[in-house]
Parts: structure tokens; sequence; C-alpha cells
């Protein structure tokens, strides 16, 4: 038996990674969202000799290839006793719905309702609508029916994103959270997705975004002028408007003391403050 020498003495010798492990450890732990190369040419920099090869095989043996995305910590919202309005314009409501096209191409819609006659504001139909398209669409109603006091919303990341807080905050208008996992807190808007959802969108395929933008909107007249609503009395949202108007009952003395209730039970987000010394009187 023909056996060379050096393969019949080799003895397998265990790889002593620790040194490398650790660096990149440190690496990743003060800067997340580096690769491999970024790793490489500052480890190199600090004057650290290693083979390119050697780092890829650990960085890969630590899955610091999977990218990790950090997640977003929201603040704590406070839960709120959901409040009837007793005028339009005191609260809105907005929420994303999701559906596909005939061709399987996935699209969203953006509902706007006010809360005091269930009145559809706006269904916005596209493939994408990030905060800049909301915020347009919100411009839109301020120029067409008036700013309201306060909307109320849920966290997605289009909703918590500093431009929409910033666009009302120089609107002055208090935009309102309800607590992750609890959509029955913003019951009113849910409970018109789920007609939309019942009426419209399980009822039809949509060969294109026009044929549903159209179909939408039929849909949002109807609901608004005809479709008799059960809190409502059985009236629809213009008519029920119209019947407040003709009774004087839109803005009593009863509905500016409920609309100071809503003002101070807004779902703002829960801010620590300092305990102050209370003061006596003497």
């Amino acid at each position: 038996m023909q056996l060379p020498r050096s393969t019949y003495q080799y003895e397998k010798r265990q790889k002593d990674d620790h040194s490398v492990e650790l660096l990149l450890d440190q690496l990743v732990s003060k800067h997340p969202t580096i690769g491999l190369w970024q790793c490489y040419y500052r480890l190199r920099n600090r004057g650290v000799v290693i083979n390119h090869k050697k780092l890829r095989r650990v960085y890969r043996l630590m899955n610091l290839n999977v990218r990790r995305r950090p997640r977003k910590t929201l603040p704590e919202r406070v839960k709120q006793p959901l409040l009837t309005p007793t005028a339009p314009n005191q609260m809105w409501s907005i929420d994303f719905m999701t559906d596909r096209l005939e061709d399987g191409r996935s699209f969203r819609l953006l509902n706007v309702m006010d809360d005091f006659n269930r009145e559809s504001l706006a269904i916005e139909v596209d493939t994408s609508l990030p905060t800049l398209r909301i915020i347009r669409v919100l411009d839109q109603l301020l120029h067409r029916r008036g700013k309201p006091s306060n909307i109320r919303t849920d966290n997605g990341p289009e909703f918590i994103s500093h431009k929409l807080e910033q666009w009302c905050t120089k609107q002055q208008i208090t935009l309102q959270f309800i607590q992750p996992g609890r959509p029955m807190q913003n019951a009113f808007i849910e409970r018109k997705n789920g007609s939309l959802r019942r009426e419209l969108l399980n009822a039809y395929l949509f060969a294109s975004l026009n044929e549903a933008r159209e179909l939408c909107e039929n849909w949002r007249n109807d609901y608004n002028e005809e479709r008799p609503h059960k809190s409502l009395h059985y009236l629809s949202p213009h008519n029920y408007t119209k019947l407040m108007k003709r009774n004087e009952q839109l803005y009593p003395q009863a509905a500016n003391e409920n609309h100071l209730k809503i003002e101070e039970s807004r779902l703002v987000d829960k801010a620590t403050e300092s305990n102050e010394n209370p003061q006596f009187l003497s």
C-alpha cells in the first residue's frame, strides 16, 4: 500500500476563530447595518491582518450575512373610551386596506371618514400610498371640507412618520393613536372597512387600478347618499347631517360640553413627567 508520509502523519487541527468572532461582534454591536466588506476594511485600517476568505467564513458562521433590521420602538399608547362626536370635523379616522387585481398585483386603499355622521370622505387607491400621498389627500380634504380637530389612526409606518406629525402640528390637528393590536379602538372606520370589503372588494374582480378607483368612488357616493346606517337611525350620512341642521342640533351647548370631553380624552402618547411637590393652601 503506497501512502504518502505527509498524509499518514497529518493531524487535523481545530480552528480557533475566537479572536475574529470577538472583533466582528464588537463591530456589528456598534454598527449593526454594516456588511462584510465594511468589517474587513475597518479591521485593516486598525492594523488587523486577516485573510478576507477567513473573515467571510466566520462572518457567515455567525449569521451576520442576514441583515438585522432594527425594530422601531413605539411609545406607549393610552387606552381611552371611544366617544361619538357631536358635530362634523371633531374627529376623523383613517386606515388602510389591501386587495388584489385580477392579474395578481396587490393595491392599497386609504380610507378617510368623519366619525360624526360616518361619512366616507375619501378612498384613495394605488399600488403604493406613502406618507406624502396621505398628506396630499388630507390637504385636498381640508381645502374642500375644512380642518378636523383630531385624526385617529393606528400605528402603521405611514402614520407614525415624522412628516405626518409635522404636518398635523402645522395644521394644529391632534394626531391620536390607538394601542397596538387593538383595532376596536378605531371601531368606526373598522366597521366601514368591513362594509367595503363585503360589498365591493369581495364581490368584484378588478382588471385595472382605474376600474378599482371608479368602483370605489361609486361605492363611496352610494355609501354617503343612499345607504341607510343603523347607527344613524337608518339614514344616510348626508341625510343625517341635513336632519341635524334642520333641527338646529349641530352645535348646541351639550355638543360643546361633549367636545370638551373629547379634547380631554385624546389618545395621546403617555409621557413621563417629573413629580411636582404638592402645594398647600394656607
